[in-house]
């Protein structure tokens, strides 16, 4: 009998399975919409054919919370539409990812100011968020670079339990010239 040969350096690798989990349920994500503003057209228009959410893959929208496992919250989260957010939340089974979806649902949007008692600030006030895609309303661009930041995420297992969701910006700012320096109350949370 032959003396057994080692593989050379690099022509095996091996892999938890986890990961190899991992990196399936980042590109089958099964997105449930939450709609409620402005920015759900910017929503749709990410699913239409110039921008194809399909080749990443998270084309198919779930018209069920039992059936997803990303929820993307696009708009201005009245308190009296909060409970049936997390009702939502609560029956998507795990492992769920939340993505925050414009200036409304990251923190309050235009509709935050003094006195106001009807509009929540922000849908991490309710459940918790893996990305933030501020803007008002964002491009699909912005809303696709999102979700890539979020297969990151979840590629290298730090999605689950997240304490310190990721902030992803448009490459185009349209804001006029005296909001340039604005940050949204995610991106202010992180420097306090």
């Amino acid at each position: 009998m032959g003396k057994t040969q080692s593989p050379p350096p690099g022509l095996v690798n091996f892999f938890k399975v986890e990961d190899v989990f991992n990196l399936a349920r980042a590109h089958s994500l099964w997105p449930l919409t939450f709609g409620l503003a402005c920015c759900a057209i910017e929503l749709m228009a990410g699913g239409a054919a110039r921008f194809d959410m399909d080749r990443f893959g998270f084309g198919v929208v779930r018209p069920s919370p039992r059936q997803a496992d990303l929820m993307i919250v696009a708009g201005t989260i009245s308190r009296k539409m909060a409970p049936c957010i997390k009702t939502l939340y609560d029956q998507m089974p795990s492992p769920k990812y939340v993505i925050a979806l414009g200036g409304c649902a990251t923190a309050g949007g235009p509709f935050k100011y003094p006195g106001q008692y009807g509009i929540l600030e922000g849908i991490d006030k309710i459940i918790p968020v893996n990305v933030y895609v501020p803007g008002c309303p964002p491009r699909p661009e912005a809303l696709l670079a999102g979700i890539l930041e979020l297969q990151k995420q979840i590629i290298e297992g730090k999605a689950q339990g997240r304490t310190s969701p990721a902030v992803v910006h448009d490459s185009q700012d349209n804001r006029p010239a005296e909001h340039k320096n604005a940050i949204s109350r995610a991106e202010f949370r992180k420097t306090t």
